[in-house]
């Protein structure tokens, strides 16, 4: 397998520089195949392989005069082999190289992109674990509705990252493929023998059926699967972003030292980093849309996709990635108020705990609908005031003290009733 030309950031891995690396990779690939099937001199292969190289800067400069920025790459390329440069991109169409060159950086960007969401997945399972039993309200329609802990909410979250896990291995298969077909892909003047020794070479498997280009719905695929994983972000963010208003105030984004919320208003802390968040999930969901429109080319290829992959893979990649980092840091630092929780699902006297109250009558003998009609009038009375407590009004109702002791009261009150198959969600998922 060819050695990859690898650097940290996701960036690096969209430049100019690394594009045309990626390019000479598969130039030579491709020469190297030839010669092992005998089709070219060996020698000329060590020719080129020692001396291939290639100037952006040239490259665009040809690029102005012959405005084709294949023939300007290889053009700059033989400025650099010499005579052993004619054996360079034989048989070969444009597309041979650009979709197999693209797939090493797809595949290379979706690496960075698995080692960051494993952090993530990581970071999530220990706060997870950490607030395993830190109570608190879950909410329906943003309205309280029955006890959760704040590690079950966290334990959703992991379970919807280790989700996209696996889809981004298997779409990391479906992307590394190659074509070496030539031009509409009937292997007319290249074998496909040719191609499947280079696609092993670069680490790719060959395409089925390819025409002049990969068919798009492989790329469609990569850049949805990435809008899922920005839209699972965006979720989380959201709900860090309502959970950090004022009058809820159960979590909080970390708030550093001389860090300043509003040029106004000395008091704010706000949760720009969720915002963020949510903002760049819009942007990579934008491009799941455009590399749908991709799919459908005329013919055997046209070109109106290149323009658009130009700035949507780098920007889809670039953005998902940066969305990681943020979240692993967001989720690290974020800071969790038990004490706000119980105090918020406790107002109005516990009226989260309607729902027990009712199916207990209902177990001693109380007809459900009358059930849900005593509940139901406790419950809203207590809503209805500023200072309602819907305990006291169902430990004093006729119709409750005659089918329920205090204690039996008492214990429709208990939170751990709602934590009893806790345990269970967590052992699925390997906490």
């Amino acid at each position: 397998m060819i050695e990859r030309y690898t650097l940290p950031e996701m960036g690096n891995l969209w430049t100019e520089a690394y594009k045309l690396k990626t390019w000479l990779q598969v130039e030579i690939a491709v020469c190297s195949a030839q010669a092992d099937l005998g089709y070219i001199p060996k020698e000329a292969v060590e020719e080129i392989k020692a001396k291939a190289n290639f100037d952006p800067k040239r490259v665009l400069e040809i690029e102005a005069e012959v405005r084709h920025d294949m023939i300007a790459f290889l053009t700059n390329v033989n400025e650099y082999v010499g005579d052993a440069g004619r054996y360079i991109h034989l048989g070969m169409t444009s597309s041979d190289v650009l979709d197999t060159a693209l797939a090493l950086q797809l595949v290379d960007s979706l690496d960075v992109i698995l080692g960051r969401l494993s952090e993530l997945i990581d970071v999530i399972r220990q706060r997870a674990q950490e607030h395993r039993y830190t109570v608190m309200i879950g909410r329906s329609h943003g309205i309280h509705a029955e006890p959760i802990t704040f590690g079950f909410k966290l334990a959703g979250w992991l379970a919807e990252v280790l989700r996209s896990q696996e889809r981004l291995i298997t779409l990391r298969k479906s992307i590394a493929v190659g074509k070496i077909s030539g031009a509409v892909g009937t292997y007319a003047n290249i074998e496909p023998r040719v191609e499947a020794l280079a696609c092993e070479k670069l680490g790719l498997k060959p395409d089925t059926a390819s025409t002049q280009v990969i068919s798009r719905d492989r790329h469609a695929d990569y850049v949805q699967q990435l809008a899922l994983l920005a839209a699972s972000i965006e979720r989380f963010a959201v709900e860090i972003r309502n959970l950090q208003k004022t009058d809820v105030l159960e979590v909080e984004e970390f708030f550093s030292k001389g860090q300043k919320g509003s040029s106004a208003m000395p008091h704010k802390r706000n949760p720009i980093r969720s915002e963020r968040l949510t903002g760049m999930a819009r942007l990579v969901r934008s491009y799941a849309i455009a590399a749908l429109e991709n799919v459908a080319l005329w013919h055997e290829r046209d070109i109106s996709h290149s323009s658009v992959e130009r700035v949507m893979f780098p920007d889809a990649c670039i953005l998902t990635h940066f969305m990681l980092m943020e979240t692993i840091d967001l989720v690290k630092n974020l800071l969790v108020y038990p004490e706000n929780m119980a105090r918020n699902m406790n107002c109005y006297g516990g009226v989260v705990f309607s729902q027990r109250v009712m199916l207990t009558l209902v177990a001693k003998g109380m007809q459900r609908e009358e059930a849900y009609t005593v509940v139901q009038s406790c419950s809203h009375e207590a809503w209805n005031k500023k200072e309602g407590n819907f305990h006291d009004l169902i430990a004093n109702d006729a119709r409750v003290k005659d089918k329920l002791s205090q204690e039996e009261i008492e214990d429709c009150f208990d939170p751990q009733h709602h934590l009893q198959y806790l345990d269970q969600v967590y052992q699925r998922l390997g906490i």
